[in-house]
């Protein structure tokens, strides 16, 4: 009798210590999808009539959004943008700074000391992270710096004064500047799997004749194949969803650079049209789910 009525009070005190975090969740994500929601089924506006008294329109946004060019342009950007910034980018960068800082136990002559392998890697690490940690105004404002047109460090390097990189590459200036903020997260993820490969299957590769490449082939990669997918999975939800974009270049020239963050706040905020924008918002969550269902049925799917 005294387990069966303690287990209300377990039950009680359990709900205790969910309901805060229950209630974080419900204001500040149920709460604001829903709302959104109902925005998109609306023709809300910040201003005129539609502010005051806005109009049920049912799917209309929806069906305005999928025909929009507007729309496709900015989603085919974007998804150049995770492409090649993340799935590419910052995935290969990121393996490459592990798999070269590696910790080895394989001597070679032509090795450098490890207290001088200590102090390069300590080095690369500090440099890559440096540019993960520092606030999003920061390196945006470093890169507009680094590519100004005029007083620019590249242009001062290259000798082009005057080239204005964000102007005519706003794109690929974008994809370079992703990859170079996000690939310490790469980097740590590729570095504590790489240091959970087993020593002896390595050096039972290296015995038969496997060169660097051919063991990575045959070892590494079977290996770390789960932490590749996962990876993949963070850091293209990330890219897909950033917005700092929109400190560099604001969609700029004429919409060239405009990923689905950025057209969102354009069409919501300079361009009133609240409702239309909050369509688009629900398309873009649905397209994560997507790709997060995708890479989840890949990743059960490894041996």
């Amino acid at each position: 009798m005294a387990v069966a009525a303690s287990a209300p009070a377990e039950r009680r005190a359990g709900l205790a210590f969910v309901l805060p975090a229950l209630l974080l969740i419900t204001v500040f994500l149920i709460l604001p999808a829903l709302w959104t929601l109902y925005l998109g089924l609306t023709d809300y506006r910040l201003t005129g009539t539609a502010a005051a008294h806005p109009r049920i329109v049912g799917t209309d946004n929806y069906t305005r959004a999928l025909g929009d060019k507007d729309f496709r342009d900015a989603l085919g950007r974007t998804l150049l943008f995770v492409f090649g910034s993340a799935v590419i980018g910052q995935n290969v960068l990121g393996f490459l700074l592990a798999w070269s800082l590696r910790s080895t136990p394989v001597a070679s002559p032509h090795r450098p000391p490890r207290s001088a392998r200590a102090w390069v890697r300590a080095t690369v690490e500090t440099v890559v992270l440096l540019a993960w940690v520092l606030p999003g105004v920061v390196v945006a404002w470093l890169w507009i710096a680094f590519l100004k047109d005029q007083g620019g460090t590249l242009n001062a390097i290259l000798r082009t004064p005057g080239h204005d990189w964000w102007f005519e590459h706003p794109m690929g200036a974008l994809i370079v500047f992703n990859t170079w903020r996000g690939t310490a997260f790469s980097m740590m993820l590729f570095s504590a799997a790489l240091s959970n490969v087993p020593p002896s299957q390595l050096e039972s590769a290296r015995l038969a004749g496997a060169r660097g490449w051919q063991q990575l082939r045959d070892v590494v990669l079977p290996n770390i194949r789960g932490h590749i997918l996962t990876n993949t999975l963070l850091i293209s939800l990330w890219t897909f969803n950033d917005f700092t974009p929109y400190l560099i270049t604001k969609g700029e020239p004429h919409g060239a650079s405009a990923v689905l963050p950025v057209y969102i706040y354009l069409t919501a905020l300079p361009g009133e049209r609240l409702g239309f924008a909050s369509a688009i918002s629900l398309i873009m969550l649905l397209i994560n789910l997507v790709l997060a269902l995708a890479y989840v049925r890949i990743l059960r799917r490894r041996p």
